[in-house]
């Protein structure tokens, strides 16, 4: 590679989960899919377990040679690493309830998970790094997700509308979100089963004849016990879907998730962001290892009222998607047929393109060009210029320029 390169095609990693879908991402990425394998997640980053290729090299290799030219100094000294990972989502069957850890929690647990010999690799493992994750998402279609607790009236009119779990009502009344959720998540499996079948028995057949809308808690509850359920035993992470938001963003809606919050993908494509994290306590509604107890340990147990993070277009074809996080911020760039726009990288920045191809071009190097599906990289100190060779959209991770 030329030294003086700052500018760089990406090629992500595909990750094969069985929840994503066949379709959206093989098209968006243009690769071939002929036995309909799960394609769910595409990251753009340098975790450790599946980083990004730069030019024959992994990025996280790239990076770790020589960290304060690639990432700056500030980002450097402060992270040690690329402080974040880029997704895209496809969403077919719904992920796990689920919630992540603090960042000093996250290095006490993955230090004693290390301690006790677990495998990094091991199913059983919880923490696969020593980061928090909280996480920003940006719809990409009508996307539907759980997030966070209720606030209490509209949670106790959930509860009273729903005649099988109406028992649990009081119990909310007087001991609140954490003895609440405590007793569903706790519960002995034959109880579990003793309490949602009749539930079940009700919905699931309305879910059948197409009679269930989305906007209703039944028509994921029937959805998860069809996609989840084993014989003998009803998967528990079926109250959660009761007792959280039920979300529904339009293209170009966000949302964003910090430590604490519990929370579910259910159906849709996003573009996510997040810390350089794959650190997820599951409690339900999955077949990878769940793990009651540690879960519990991290949930905030307090109502959520869900802000929607729009999409508001500032100076320029630029629009800014804000969080209090100091690890990432995701950005939008709209850019029309002929329009060119000047980059300056303050720190290491990855590149998608949605829609449309532009044109890359960095002074004194081999211009390139990106459609929709590709990705590339400008490191610390790159000035360059997108050429919108058609009308073209593209998402921009960074750092936070105020923290710099």
């Amino acid at each position: 590679m030329k030294k003086d390169r700052k500018v760089f095609k990406l090629q992500g990693k595909v990750q094969h989960y069985a929840w994503g879908g066949s379709a959206y991402l093989p098209q968006l990425l243009n690769l071939p899919n002929p036995d309909g394998r799960p394609f769910a997640e595409y990251w753009m980053g340098a975790h450790d377990s599946a980083p990004a290729d730069l030019e024959g090299m992994s990025l996280s290799e790239y990076i770790r040679r020589d960290p304060r030219d690639t990432l700056g100094a500030y980002t450097a000294d402060r992270f040690g690493r690329l402080p974040y990972l880029l997704k895209i989502l496809d969403v077919k069957d719904m992920l796990s309830i689920q919630v992540h850890p603090t960042k000093r929690n996250a290095e006490l647990e993955f230090a004693a998970e290390n301690k006790r010999g677990i495998a990094r690799d091991a199913p059983e493992r919880n923490y696969k790094d020593d980061n928090h994750k909280p996480e920003l998402m940006v719809a990409l279609s009508e996307f539907w997700l759980l997030h966070g607790f209720k606030p209490a009236e509209p949670l106790l009119e959930t509860l009273g509308a729903s005649p099988e779990l109406a028992f649990l009502a009081p119990l909310f009344g007087k001991k609140g979100y954490q003895e609440l959720y405590r007793t569903v998540m706790e519960m002995p499996q034959p109880e579990v089963n003793r309490v949602l079948q009749p539930l079940l028995d009700r919905i699931v057949p309305a879910y059948k004849e197409g009679l269930l809308k989305r906007h209703h808690e039944d028509f994921w509850a029937a959805r998860a016990a069809l996609t989840y359920d084993q014989p003998g035993k009803i998967d528990r992470g079926i109250f959660s879907i009761y007792f959280f938001n039920l979300l529904n963003l339009h293209p170009g809606e966000a949302i964003f998730q910090d430590a604490g919050l519990p929370h579910a993908y259910l159906e849709g494509q996003n573009v996510e962001i997040m810390a350089n994290s794959d650190n997820v306590l599951r409690g339900g509604l999955t077949p990878k290892h769940v793990d009651v107890a540690e879960l519990l340990k991290h949930v905030r147990f307090e109502e959520t009222n869900p802000r929607i993070v729009p999409e508001e277009y500032g100076p320029g074809r630029i629009a800014v998607f804000h969080t209090p996080a100091p690890d990432f911020e995701l950005s939008k760039i709209s850019l029309l047929k002929g329009e060119i726009l000047t980059i300056r990288a303050h720190s290491a920045e990855i590149f998608i393109v949605m829609e449309g191809k532009t044109g890359v071009i960095e002074v004194e190097a081999e211009p390139f060009s990106r459609k929709a599906g590709d990705a590339f990289l400008a490191f610390h100190q790159a000035k360059f210029e997108l050429n919108a060779q058609e009308d073209t959209v593209i998402f921009r991770a960074a750092v936070p320029a105020g923290a710099l």
